[in-house]
Parts: C-alpha cells; structure tokens; sequence
C-alpha cells in the first residue's frame, strides 16, 4: 500500500515535471519566434545547366538542347546592359547566360557635328551616334563572353530605356530606341530578329515545334497583361516599355517560387528611376483571358539613395551611387532583432519628409523628373502613381546633406541600415498609395525588382511592413523579389511575340486559374 502511494507520487511529479518541460519548450519556441522570421522569396539568377560529355567534360546544356537564346539591351541612368537569357523550351525555365555590364556614365563625349538629344539623371550628355557605339560595343562584348555568335545563335533582341531624365515629352523616347536598334545593328543582329514573325513558317526550325503561331494571334499582350493605350494614342509615361518588361520579368522569376505571381498583380521596378504596373482581376469565365493595366509607377527610387551616398564624398558628387559602395546584392538572415533604432527612426522620418509619393495630379507634365501624360491617365481610367523629391528632384541636394550629417556623426554601416529602412519605406508608401485608390485585390501578389529593392535587407523590411498593414493572410508568400527583371521580361516578351508559350507551367492567367491557351485560341478566331 505504502509502496503504491509511493509510486503514486512520484507518477505525479514526474507528470508534473514532464508538464514543465514541455510548457518551458513552448515558451522558449515562442520566445524565439521573435526573433526568426519567414525569408522573403528571393530569386537570383541561375546558371544554364550543363550536360556531362566524357570524363570531366561538360558542355552547357544551351549548346545541345532546343533553346530560345534573347539579348536584353538595356540603357538606364546608371548601367547599359546585355544580359543573354535562355529559355529550355522543354521545360519552359528561363536562365541567365551571361551579364555585361557597364556604367553608363562612361559612354563617350558627344563628338563634333554629333547632336545632343538627351543626358541620364546625373547630366552625362548622350547623342545617337555615342549610345549606338556604347549598345554595339556591350552587345558584343557580351557574345564574345559566352562563346556565341550573334547571327547563328541569337534569337531574338529586346530594347529598353529607362534614359528619360532630360526628354520633354513620352513620345521622345523613340528617337533613343531607335539608337539603340542602331547599335544592335551595328553589332551584327539581322533586322528579323527584332521583330515578331509574321507566321510560323517565318520562325526557325527548332523553334517551330515549340511555337503556338498557328493556334494564337499575338495581340500585343505581354504575360496575358494589355498595355495601358490611351484616348489620345499616346503613352501615358515616358518609360511604359520598362514597366511592360519589369512585370513580365517578375512575372517569370515567380515561377522559380511558390509564389504564383499571375492577375491581379502589382510589379515595381526600383531602379534608378520608377516603373512598373498594377493589373487587373480577371475572372476564370471571362471569354477575355487579358489583364487590362490599371495603375502605373513612375518617378525616382534609386536616385533618393543615390542622393544620400553623394553626401558622404565618398564617391564621385555627379555620377556616383548607392550601387558602388553595397552593390546590388540581398542580405537575408534567419536571425534578426525586432525594430529599429530612435536614431535610424528619426533619419528616415527625415528623408521622408522631402519625398512626395502619390497619385500624379493631371496638370503634371513631369514628375519625379520623368515625362508624364497624368491627364490622359486619368481619362483613360489607369492610376499614374508617382515618386519624387520634391518637384522633380528639387530636393535631392537636402537629402545629399543628411547623407553628409549620417556619415560624419555615425558609420557607413549606419547609413546603410538608413538607405534600406528608406527605400523599404518608399515601397510600402507606393503600396498603400495603391490601397487608397482600390488597386489591391484579395488575389493579388506584389513584385519587386531593381537595385533599390532587392540590395541589402530591404525585402525583409518590406516584407515586415505589409504583414504589419494585414493586407493578406500569408503575407510572405505574396511578395517575391526577384533580379534581372528587364532582362527575363526581354525573354518572356520574345516567347510571347514567339507564341512560345508552356501550358503546363503558365505565366498568363489568374492567380490559381488554368492557362488561357483555350481562350486565347477562341479570342483569335
């Protein structure tokens, strides 16, 4: 008897005891979460696979199997670009060849006879003939990289500016698209592969088995998204093109995450100036499978950092940037402490205060220094969303002088933590932006690319941000950042021009909606 009382208590202590160490466990896993986060879906550029050939040997996968090969070329206010991107048209994933990359402050003086037609934001003065030379000469370069040959093994080339710093109006951006065509030509590509063919008959014979031109009519929609036309045939803002390709290429890199990145969408490009695009909800039945855009992005993003290391004097006080002291690359850690210094706190509240985000007023024909049409963005139903400092750039010398007061007072570390918790904030202001005018649905997911995005920790500050607004349930699995953006929107617009498209793995659509070959097929007849 005395022995099972015995037994009775210690069954109870040891009850007890386990109790204890489970709600301790439960206590410290709780305490922990604080401090371990979700990670943000971050995606970088993948290198082609490689097929093993003999002992040791192996050739890209590129050189033997069915692949789209398309150049992007890109001239924006900081680098010129080409960046050569390959699509496995088995398997539908896009992956990057080969970057070159080169400052665009380093294109040559304009020389006598030569007119001057435009200058990137820091005033480095461009002429048609000194852009071709530039865009032929990194088109090139590129090429000789990878061991290609531009006439044999190019398919396809897109073109894109974000150069629209000094362009009175939109439509002045043709003059430096057709520089850049002229570049393209001058490094070898055939005129045909700047275009989308006229049949399937017209396109390549490997091409051909992969291609839907004879089932679909391509009707300028770009990853099931129209682009915004309108009354007046105009476009709305200088840098449309960049805004199409941004949200392709976002668009293309989701599919490497869970995140399913299709309408209704957001996308943003944080470059050295604004871009990007809200679509539309589209419903499953609709005999119309496309997107209509309702909201565009413009203005300066990367410039207002920009503007802040120019303070410091550590790089040149025109041309330098953000880019060549952090460079270009995400930082992401499953370990961080919560909030932010008063200090930090403070600095950014600062900077804020001389950034105007908002919907562009009608009677705007420039904001943030870009070539605007707000009046006809309005009669045409589609939210011009702009960002600047000040009126167009008027307050970019003060943010240089809180620049030098961090970097004299603190550490460039310090600085850094300021230009992230900055831009992670202009970001959330965009958005909320969009909330007030009705552009975020229930369904929709937000795309981030460009240097001032997805450098350091600022997805995962912005990541916090939207989670602390309740926009969605699983805030995480909603946003996703991706790099290249223009580049694989360049790849995804030559496949949709192609109509090489993968129905197994669509772009286009809704978010967790069926592909849209059917509708597409019933819309072209």
């Amino acid at each position: 008897m005395k022995m099972t009382e015995k037994g009775g208590a210690m069954g109870k202590i040891e009850r007890y005891m386990g109790l204890l160490t489970l709600t301790f466990r439960y206590m410290c896993a709780r305490f922990f979460d604080r401090f371990f986060k979700p990670r943000p879906h971050i995606v970088e550029s993948p290198p082609p696979p490689s097929i093993a050939h003999g002992a040791g040997v192996y050739i890209p996968e590129y050189k033997v199997k069915p692949y789209f090969i398309v150049a992007s070329v890109e001239m924006g206010n900081t680098t010129t670009k080409c960046i050569l991107t390959g699509v496995n048209l088995e398997t539908g994933m896009s992956y990057v060849i080969n970057k070159t990359v080169k400052m665009s402050r380093e294109v040559r003086e304009p020389r006598p006879g030569e007119e001057i037609f435009g200058e990137t934001l820091d005033g480095t003065k461009l002429t048609k003939e000194s852009v071709t030379d530039l865009v032929r000469d990194t088109l090139i370069q590129c090429h000789e990289e990878a061991h290609l040959d531009i006439t044999k093994d190019l398919d396809f080339v897109v073109r894109s500016t974000g150069v629209v710093a000094a362009m009175d109006s939109p439509d002045q951006v043709g003059i430096f698209v057709l520089a850049l065509a002229n570049g393209c030509l001058n490094a070898g590509v055939p005129p045909k592969k700047m275009t989308p063919p006229m049949s399937k008959a017209n396109q390549p014979l490997k091409l051909q088995p992969f291609s839907y031109a004879d089932k679909v009519v391509f009707v300028g929609a770009v990853a099931g998204v129209i682009p915004p036309v309108g009354s007046t045939g105009v476009e709305m803002v200088a840098n449309e093109m960049e805004g199409e390709l941004a949200m392709a290429g976002i668009k293309e890199g989701a599919t490497w995450t869970q995140v399913d990145f299709r309408n209704p969408c957001i996308s943003i490009d944080f470059g050295t100036t604004l871009d990007g695009r809200i679509t539309s909800d589209v419903a499953p039945t609709d005999p119309n499978p496309f997107a209509k855009t309702i909201g565009n992005f413009c203005g300066l993003a990367g410039a207002i950092p920009d503007a802040l290391i120019k303070g410091t004097g550590l790089v040149d006080s025109r041309t330098g940037t953000a880019l060549d002291i952090f460079g270009d690359r995400s930082v992401v850690t499953d370990f961080s402490l919560k909030g932010q210094s008063d200090r930090v706190r403070d600095y950014v509240k600062r900077c804020h205060e001389l950034i105007d985000i908002r919907v562009v007023p009608p009677e705007r024909r420039r904001f943030g220094r870009v070539p605007v049409y707000a009046d006809v963005a309005k009669e045409s139903g589609v939210a011009l969303i702009g960002s600047d400092a000040g009126e167009n750039g008027s307050t970019l010398p003060a943010l240089a002088e809180i620049g030098t007061e961090i970097y004299q007072n603190h550490s460039l570390g310090f600085l850094n933590e300021v230009v992230d918790r900055v831009c992670a904030t202009m970001a959330l202001r965009l958005i909320d932006v969009a909330r007030e005018e009705g552009l975020v649905f229930p369904n929709s997911t937000i795309g981030f690319t460009g240097r001032a995005a997805i450098s350091g920790r600022k997805p995962e500050y912005i990541v916090e941000g939207v989670a602390e607004r309740g926009m969605f349930d699983q805030p995480n699995d909603r946003i996703v950042f991706v790099d290249d953006g223009l580049a694989r929107g360049a790849a995804l617009m030559g496949r949709c021009m192609n109509s090489l498209g993968k129905p197994k793995n669509p772009i286009g659509g809704v978010r967790g909606g069926p592909c849209i070959m059917a509708r597409r097929i019933k819309v072209g007849k």
